[in-house]
This record gives C-alpha cells, sequence and structure tokens, in this order.
C-alpha cells in the first residue's frame, strides 16, 4: 500500500490562548492536487504553514513523506525542506536579480560547484516547462503578474521537490491568465507526478483542479472530497461557503 506524500494526524495549533487549527487529520496521496479552502481566518495560511514546518504544531503529527516534522530539529527539517517547492501568493522574486538567477537561487546553495551549461540546462528546462522561454535576462519588474507567477513554478520546480505547495496561485490574476496558471499546475502535476498542495479563495480554480477539496470552518475541516462531493455536500457551513464563493467577483477573498 502506498504511503501518503503527507499526513496530518489530530493536529492542533494554538496561539496567545486561542486555538487556530483544531485536530486536523488528513492524507494527501502522492502526485494528488489537493486544495484547501475556507472563508478569511478558518486556518487555512496556518495549515500551509504547518505542512512546511514554517511554524510547530501545538500537538498531533505531521508526516512528510513519513518523516515526522512536528518536532524535528531544524537542521533535519532543512533536509526535508529540499523535498518541498513553494510558489508564494505574489511570486516572491528578488526584483534585483535577473529571471535567470531567480530560478537558481536555490540550487546554487544546495549544489555547490555547478558547471555553466549545467545551470543554464536547468533554466532552459524549467521556463520551458512553464511556458516562458526566452526571458531568463529579464528581471521581474518587466514581467506581468500571471508571467512572475509562472517564474516562482519555475524556481520552485529547479529544486526537483516531489511537493509543491502553492499560496493564492491565481490571486490577483485576470480569468484568462487565471486559468493559464491552473493549466500549469495540472500539466506540471502530469509531466512530474509532483504532490500539489494549494490554499486558494479562488473556488471556480478550486473545483477545476483539485482531485480532493480539503475546507476549513472555524478551524476545523468540516469536508475533505472530491469537488464533486463539496458541491452535493449537505453540511450548512460548506453549502453557505461554495454558494457565496461562487457569487463573489473574480479576486475577491483572503486567508
Amino acid at each position: 500500500m502506498t504511503a501518503p506524500a503527507i499526513e496530518l494526524r489530530d493536529v492542533v495549533y494554538a496561539i496567545g490562548g486561542r486555538q487556530v487549527l483544531c485536530g486536523i487529520s488528513m492524507q494527501i496521496m502522492p502526485g494528488e492536487i489537493v486544495s484547501v479552502m475556507g472563508a478569511s481566518g478558518s486556518g487555512k495560511t496556518t495549515i500551509l504553514k504547518l505542512m512546511t514546518g514554517l511554524i510547530r504544531a501545538t500537538s498531533g503529527e505531521i508526516l512528510i513523506e513519513e518523516a515526522d516534522i512536528t518536532r524535528m530539529p531544524e537542521d533535519e527539517l532543512g533536509h526535508v525542506r529540499l523535498k518541498m517547492g513553494l510558489v508564494f501568493q505574489y511570486a516572491a522574486l528578488f526584483d534585483s536579480m535577473t529571471v535567470y538567477d531567480n530560478i537558481l537561487f536555490g540550487v546554487t546553495q544546495h549544489r555547490r560547484g555547478l558547471k555553466r551549461n549545467e545551470r543554464d540546462a536547468i533554466v532552459t528546462r524549467r521556463l520551458a516547462q512553464v511556458d516562458l522561454d526566452g526571458v531568463e535576462r529579464l528581471y521581474p519588474d518587466e514581467l506581468s503578474g500571471g508571467m512572475q507567477k509562472r517564474v516562482g513554478l519555475a524556481r520552485a520546480l529547479a529544486m526537483e521537490p516531489s511537493i509543491v505547495f502553492y499560496d493564492e496561485p491565481t490571486s490577483g490574476l485576470d480569468p484568462i491568465t487565471s486559468r493559464t496558471i491552473d493549466e500549469l499546475i495540472v500539466a506540471t502535476r502530469d509531466a512530474t507526478g509532483v504532490t500539489s498542495v494549494i490554499v486558494s479563495h479562488d473556488i471556480g480554480s478550486v473545483f477545476r483542479i483539485s482531485d480532493r477539496v480539503a475546507m476549513l470552518h472555524g478551524g476545523e475541516l468540516v469536508i475533505f472530497d472530491t469537488p464533486d462531493a463539496v458541491r452535493r455536500s449537505t453540511i450548512s457551513a460548506v453549502r453557505e461557503f461554495v454558494s457565496t464563493a461562487e457569487l463573489a467577483p473574480a479576486g475577491v477573498g483572503g486567508h
């Protein structure tokens, strides 16, 4: 039986005496595209930070490819993080670096002594993967928002991760560009087999690309199922969120 790529076991996160997440348990299988949605303040950004080890759970276990990162020493956690790619909401590119240097930033930190032709090959391959050939000498401010997000994905893929986390990948994009990013996320999974975890308020995108959808409400996991099952759910919190989100204009939402 295949082990989950990510497993949360009764995860609790509390800060300042307030429980942000209350006993979350879920399994994400290798190669799945799983989206996490919920209203502002529901805990979806927190769950992303916990999975990536940026913050530590108050109790429970978080397993990344069977390694429990919950109380793992920072040096060991650093090795686990090499399996992860993170695509930030606003791309988080370095403005003073070219696209070429942005893509190679993580690679050169962890793979010393790469020859120029090897570096060139990495950049060329990853830009081709995100349909951005020929922009390596440009700077971030010369790119559109959608192009910056694609460069952010190319940078994440350059580390050859087995898991990619996306933080609001379609935020601030027009509907056509949003759909392009959606298609790219699916194509990336299909081409590389990466496990993809997406935090998003864009319910159209969530239902379009996800194998399964997790919804948080008040710090609790109220449903974790296929998009069709979420749409048909009779759980009042799910029905209300879905109906409200589907009526909202594109680009409206939050953490």
